[in-house]
């Protein structure tokens, strides 16, 4: 199985949101560049896991790098609907942050959770594999942002969770963040 590697440098959009009635949302982590989208299925957790690494991550640039210091303080004006059509392309199963300072653009990189066919356990998604397949590389994407974007998508992200039912536990830290 070739594993999937996507890259959106920089994005036109990125956004989170839910499909379906709370307590059987869906949720998504979408994004799009010059009419390609792509979605991605994620966890309630790993949405406000998410939201509070992004949050981590622009504070520190903007101590690190105050000249360049960006706020959105209202999202009312950024559109964060899902697009159409949401055809994810896999799970997420970790989810990463980075910044590159020479762009001045964050990243976000998410790793597809792979499910072994000898597990037992059915995917969300269909998973093609040869029998004789050793071992499954996970697809990986890349969103490419801009710090206001990635602020955009935390409000975004806070906003969706709080609107469901109360907050699920969370098992440790979802998302870590580089630089």
């Amino acid at each position: 199985m070739s594993n999937i590697e996507i890259e959106l440098n920089p994005v036109d959009f990125i956004t989170v949101g839910t499909i379906g009635p709370k307590g059987q949302r869906m949720f998504h982590l979408q994004a799009g560049k010059r009419g390609r989208i792509v979605s991605l299925i994620i966890e309630k957790e790993q949405a406000f896991a998410l939201s509070e690494a992004i949050n981590e991550l622009i504070n520190d640039i903007a101590e690190r790098y105050p000249e360049t210091a960006a706020s959105v303080e209202d999202i009312n004006s950024w559109d964060m609907d899902l697009r159409e059509p949401i055809e994810p392309v896999f799970r997420v199963a970790q989810m990463g942050l980075g910044y590159d300072e020479d762009s001045n653009l964050v990243v976000l990189v998410a790793q597809e959770l792979v499910v072994p066919p000898s597990s037992g356990l059915d995917s969300d998604l269909d998973l093609e594999l040869d029998s004789d397949e050793e071992e499954i590389e996970p697809g990986i994407a890349r969103f490419w942002g801009s710090r206001e974007q990635m602020q955009a998508l935390s409000l975004q992200a806070t906003s969706i969770v709080q609107a469901g039912r109360p907050d699920p536990r969370q098992n440790g830290r979802l998302v870590y963040y580089w630089t």
